[in-house]
């Protein structure tokens, strides 16, 4: 469904909310995690989600920092794809275990998986890019802002 407006006008009826969601993607944008996985992460779960507006933005932002077509083609399949490392796998992985909660808790098999490629700081990092991207979802999908 493609609209002309969002449902609501949300960036400015909860201006203040939004400026915050804002703040807080700034600030994990700037974390330990490097940009590459970051947007494989935030479009994997926007794909998981069903959000139109940020599967565009991030496979965009993607394209732009010249990742390989074949590999973003293959985000939906990542497991499959022999174009993902251990690390985006285990980022992944725990991107989609984060983001199914109705599916029970993330395993500690998916926790464990993590700890190879990242420390502390870039599990809490990681973890705060999942909750963000999952946020604004939410927004995109259940407001329909336009498409640019």
């Amino acid at each position: 469904m493609s609209t002309a407006a969002p449902r609501v006008a949300y960036t400015r009826l909860a201006a203040d909310a939004f400026k915050g969601l804002l703040a807080v993607s700034t600030t994990v944008h700037a974390s330990s995690l490097d940009h590459e996985l970051q947007e494989l992460v935030y479009l994997r779960v926007s794909q998981i989600n069903g959000c139109a507006y940020c599967l565009d933005m991030h496979s965009t932002a993607l394209r732009k920092a010249g990742i390989e077509p074949r590999k973003l083609d293959t985000v939906a399949a990542w497991r499959e794809s022999r174009f993902f490392d251990a690390r985006e796998r285990a980022a992944l992985g725990w991107a989609e275990a984060l983001t199914r909660l109705p599916d029970g808790a993330p395993s500690d098999a998916a926790f464990d998986a993590l700890r190879p490629h990242f420390d502390d700081k870039g599990i809490s990092d990681l973890s705060m890019a999942v909750a963000v991207i999952n946020a604004w979802n939410r927004l995109g999908a259940g407001l329909l802002p336009p498409l640019p």
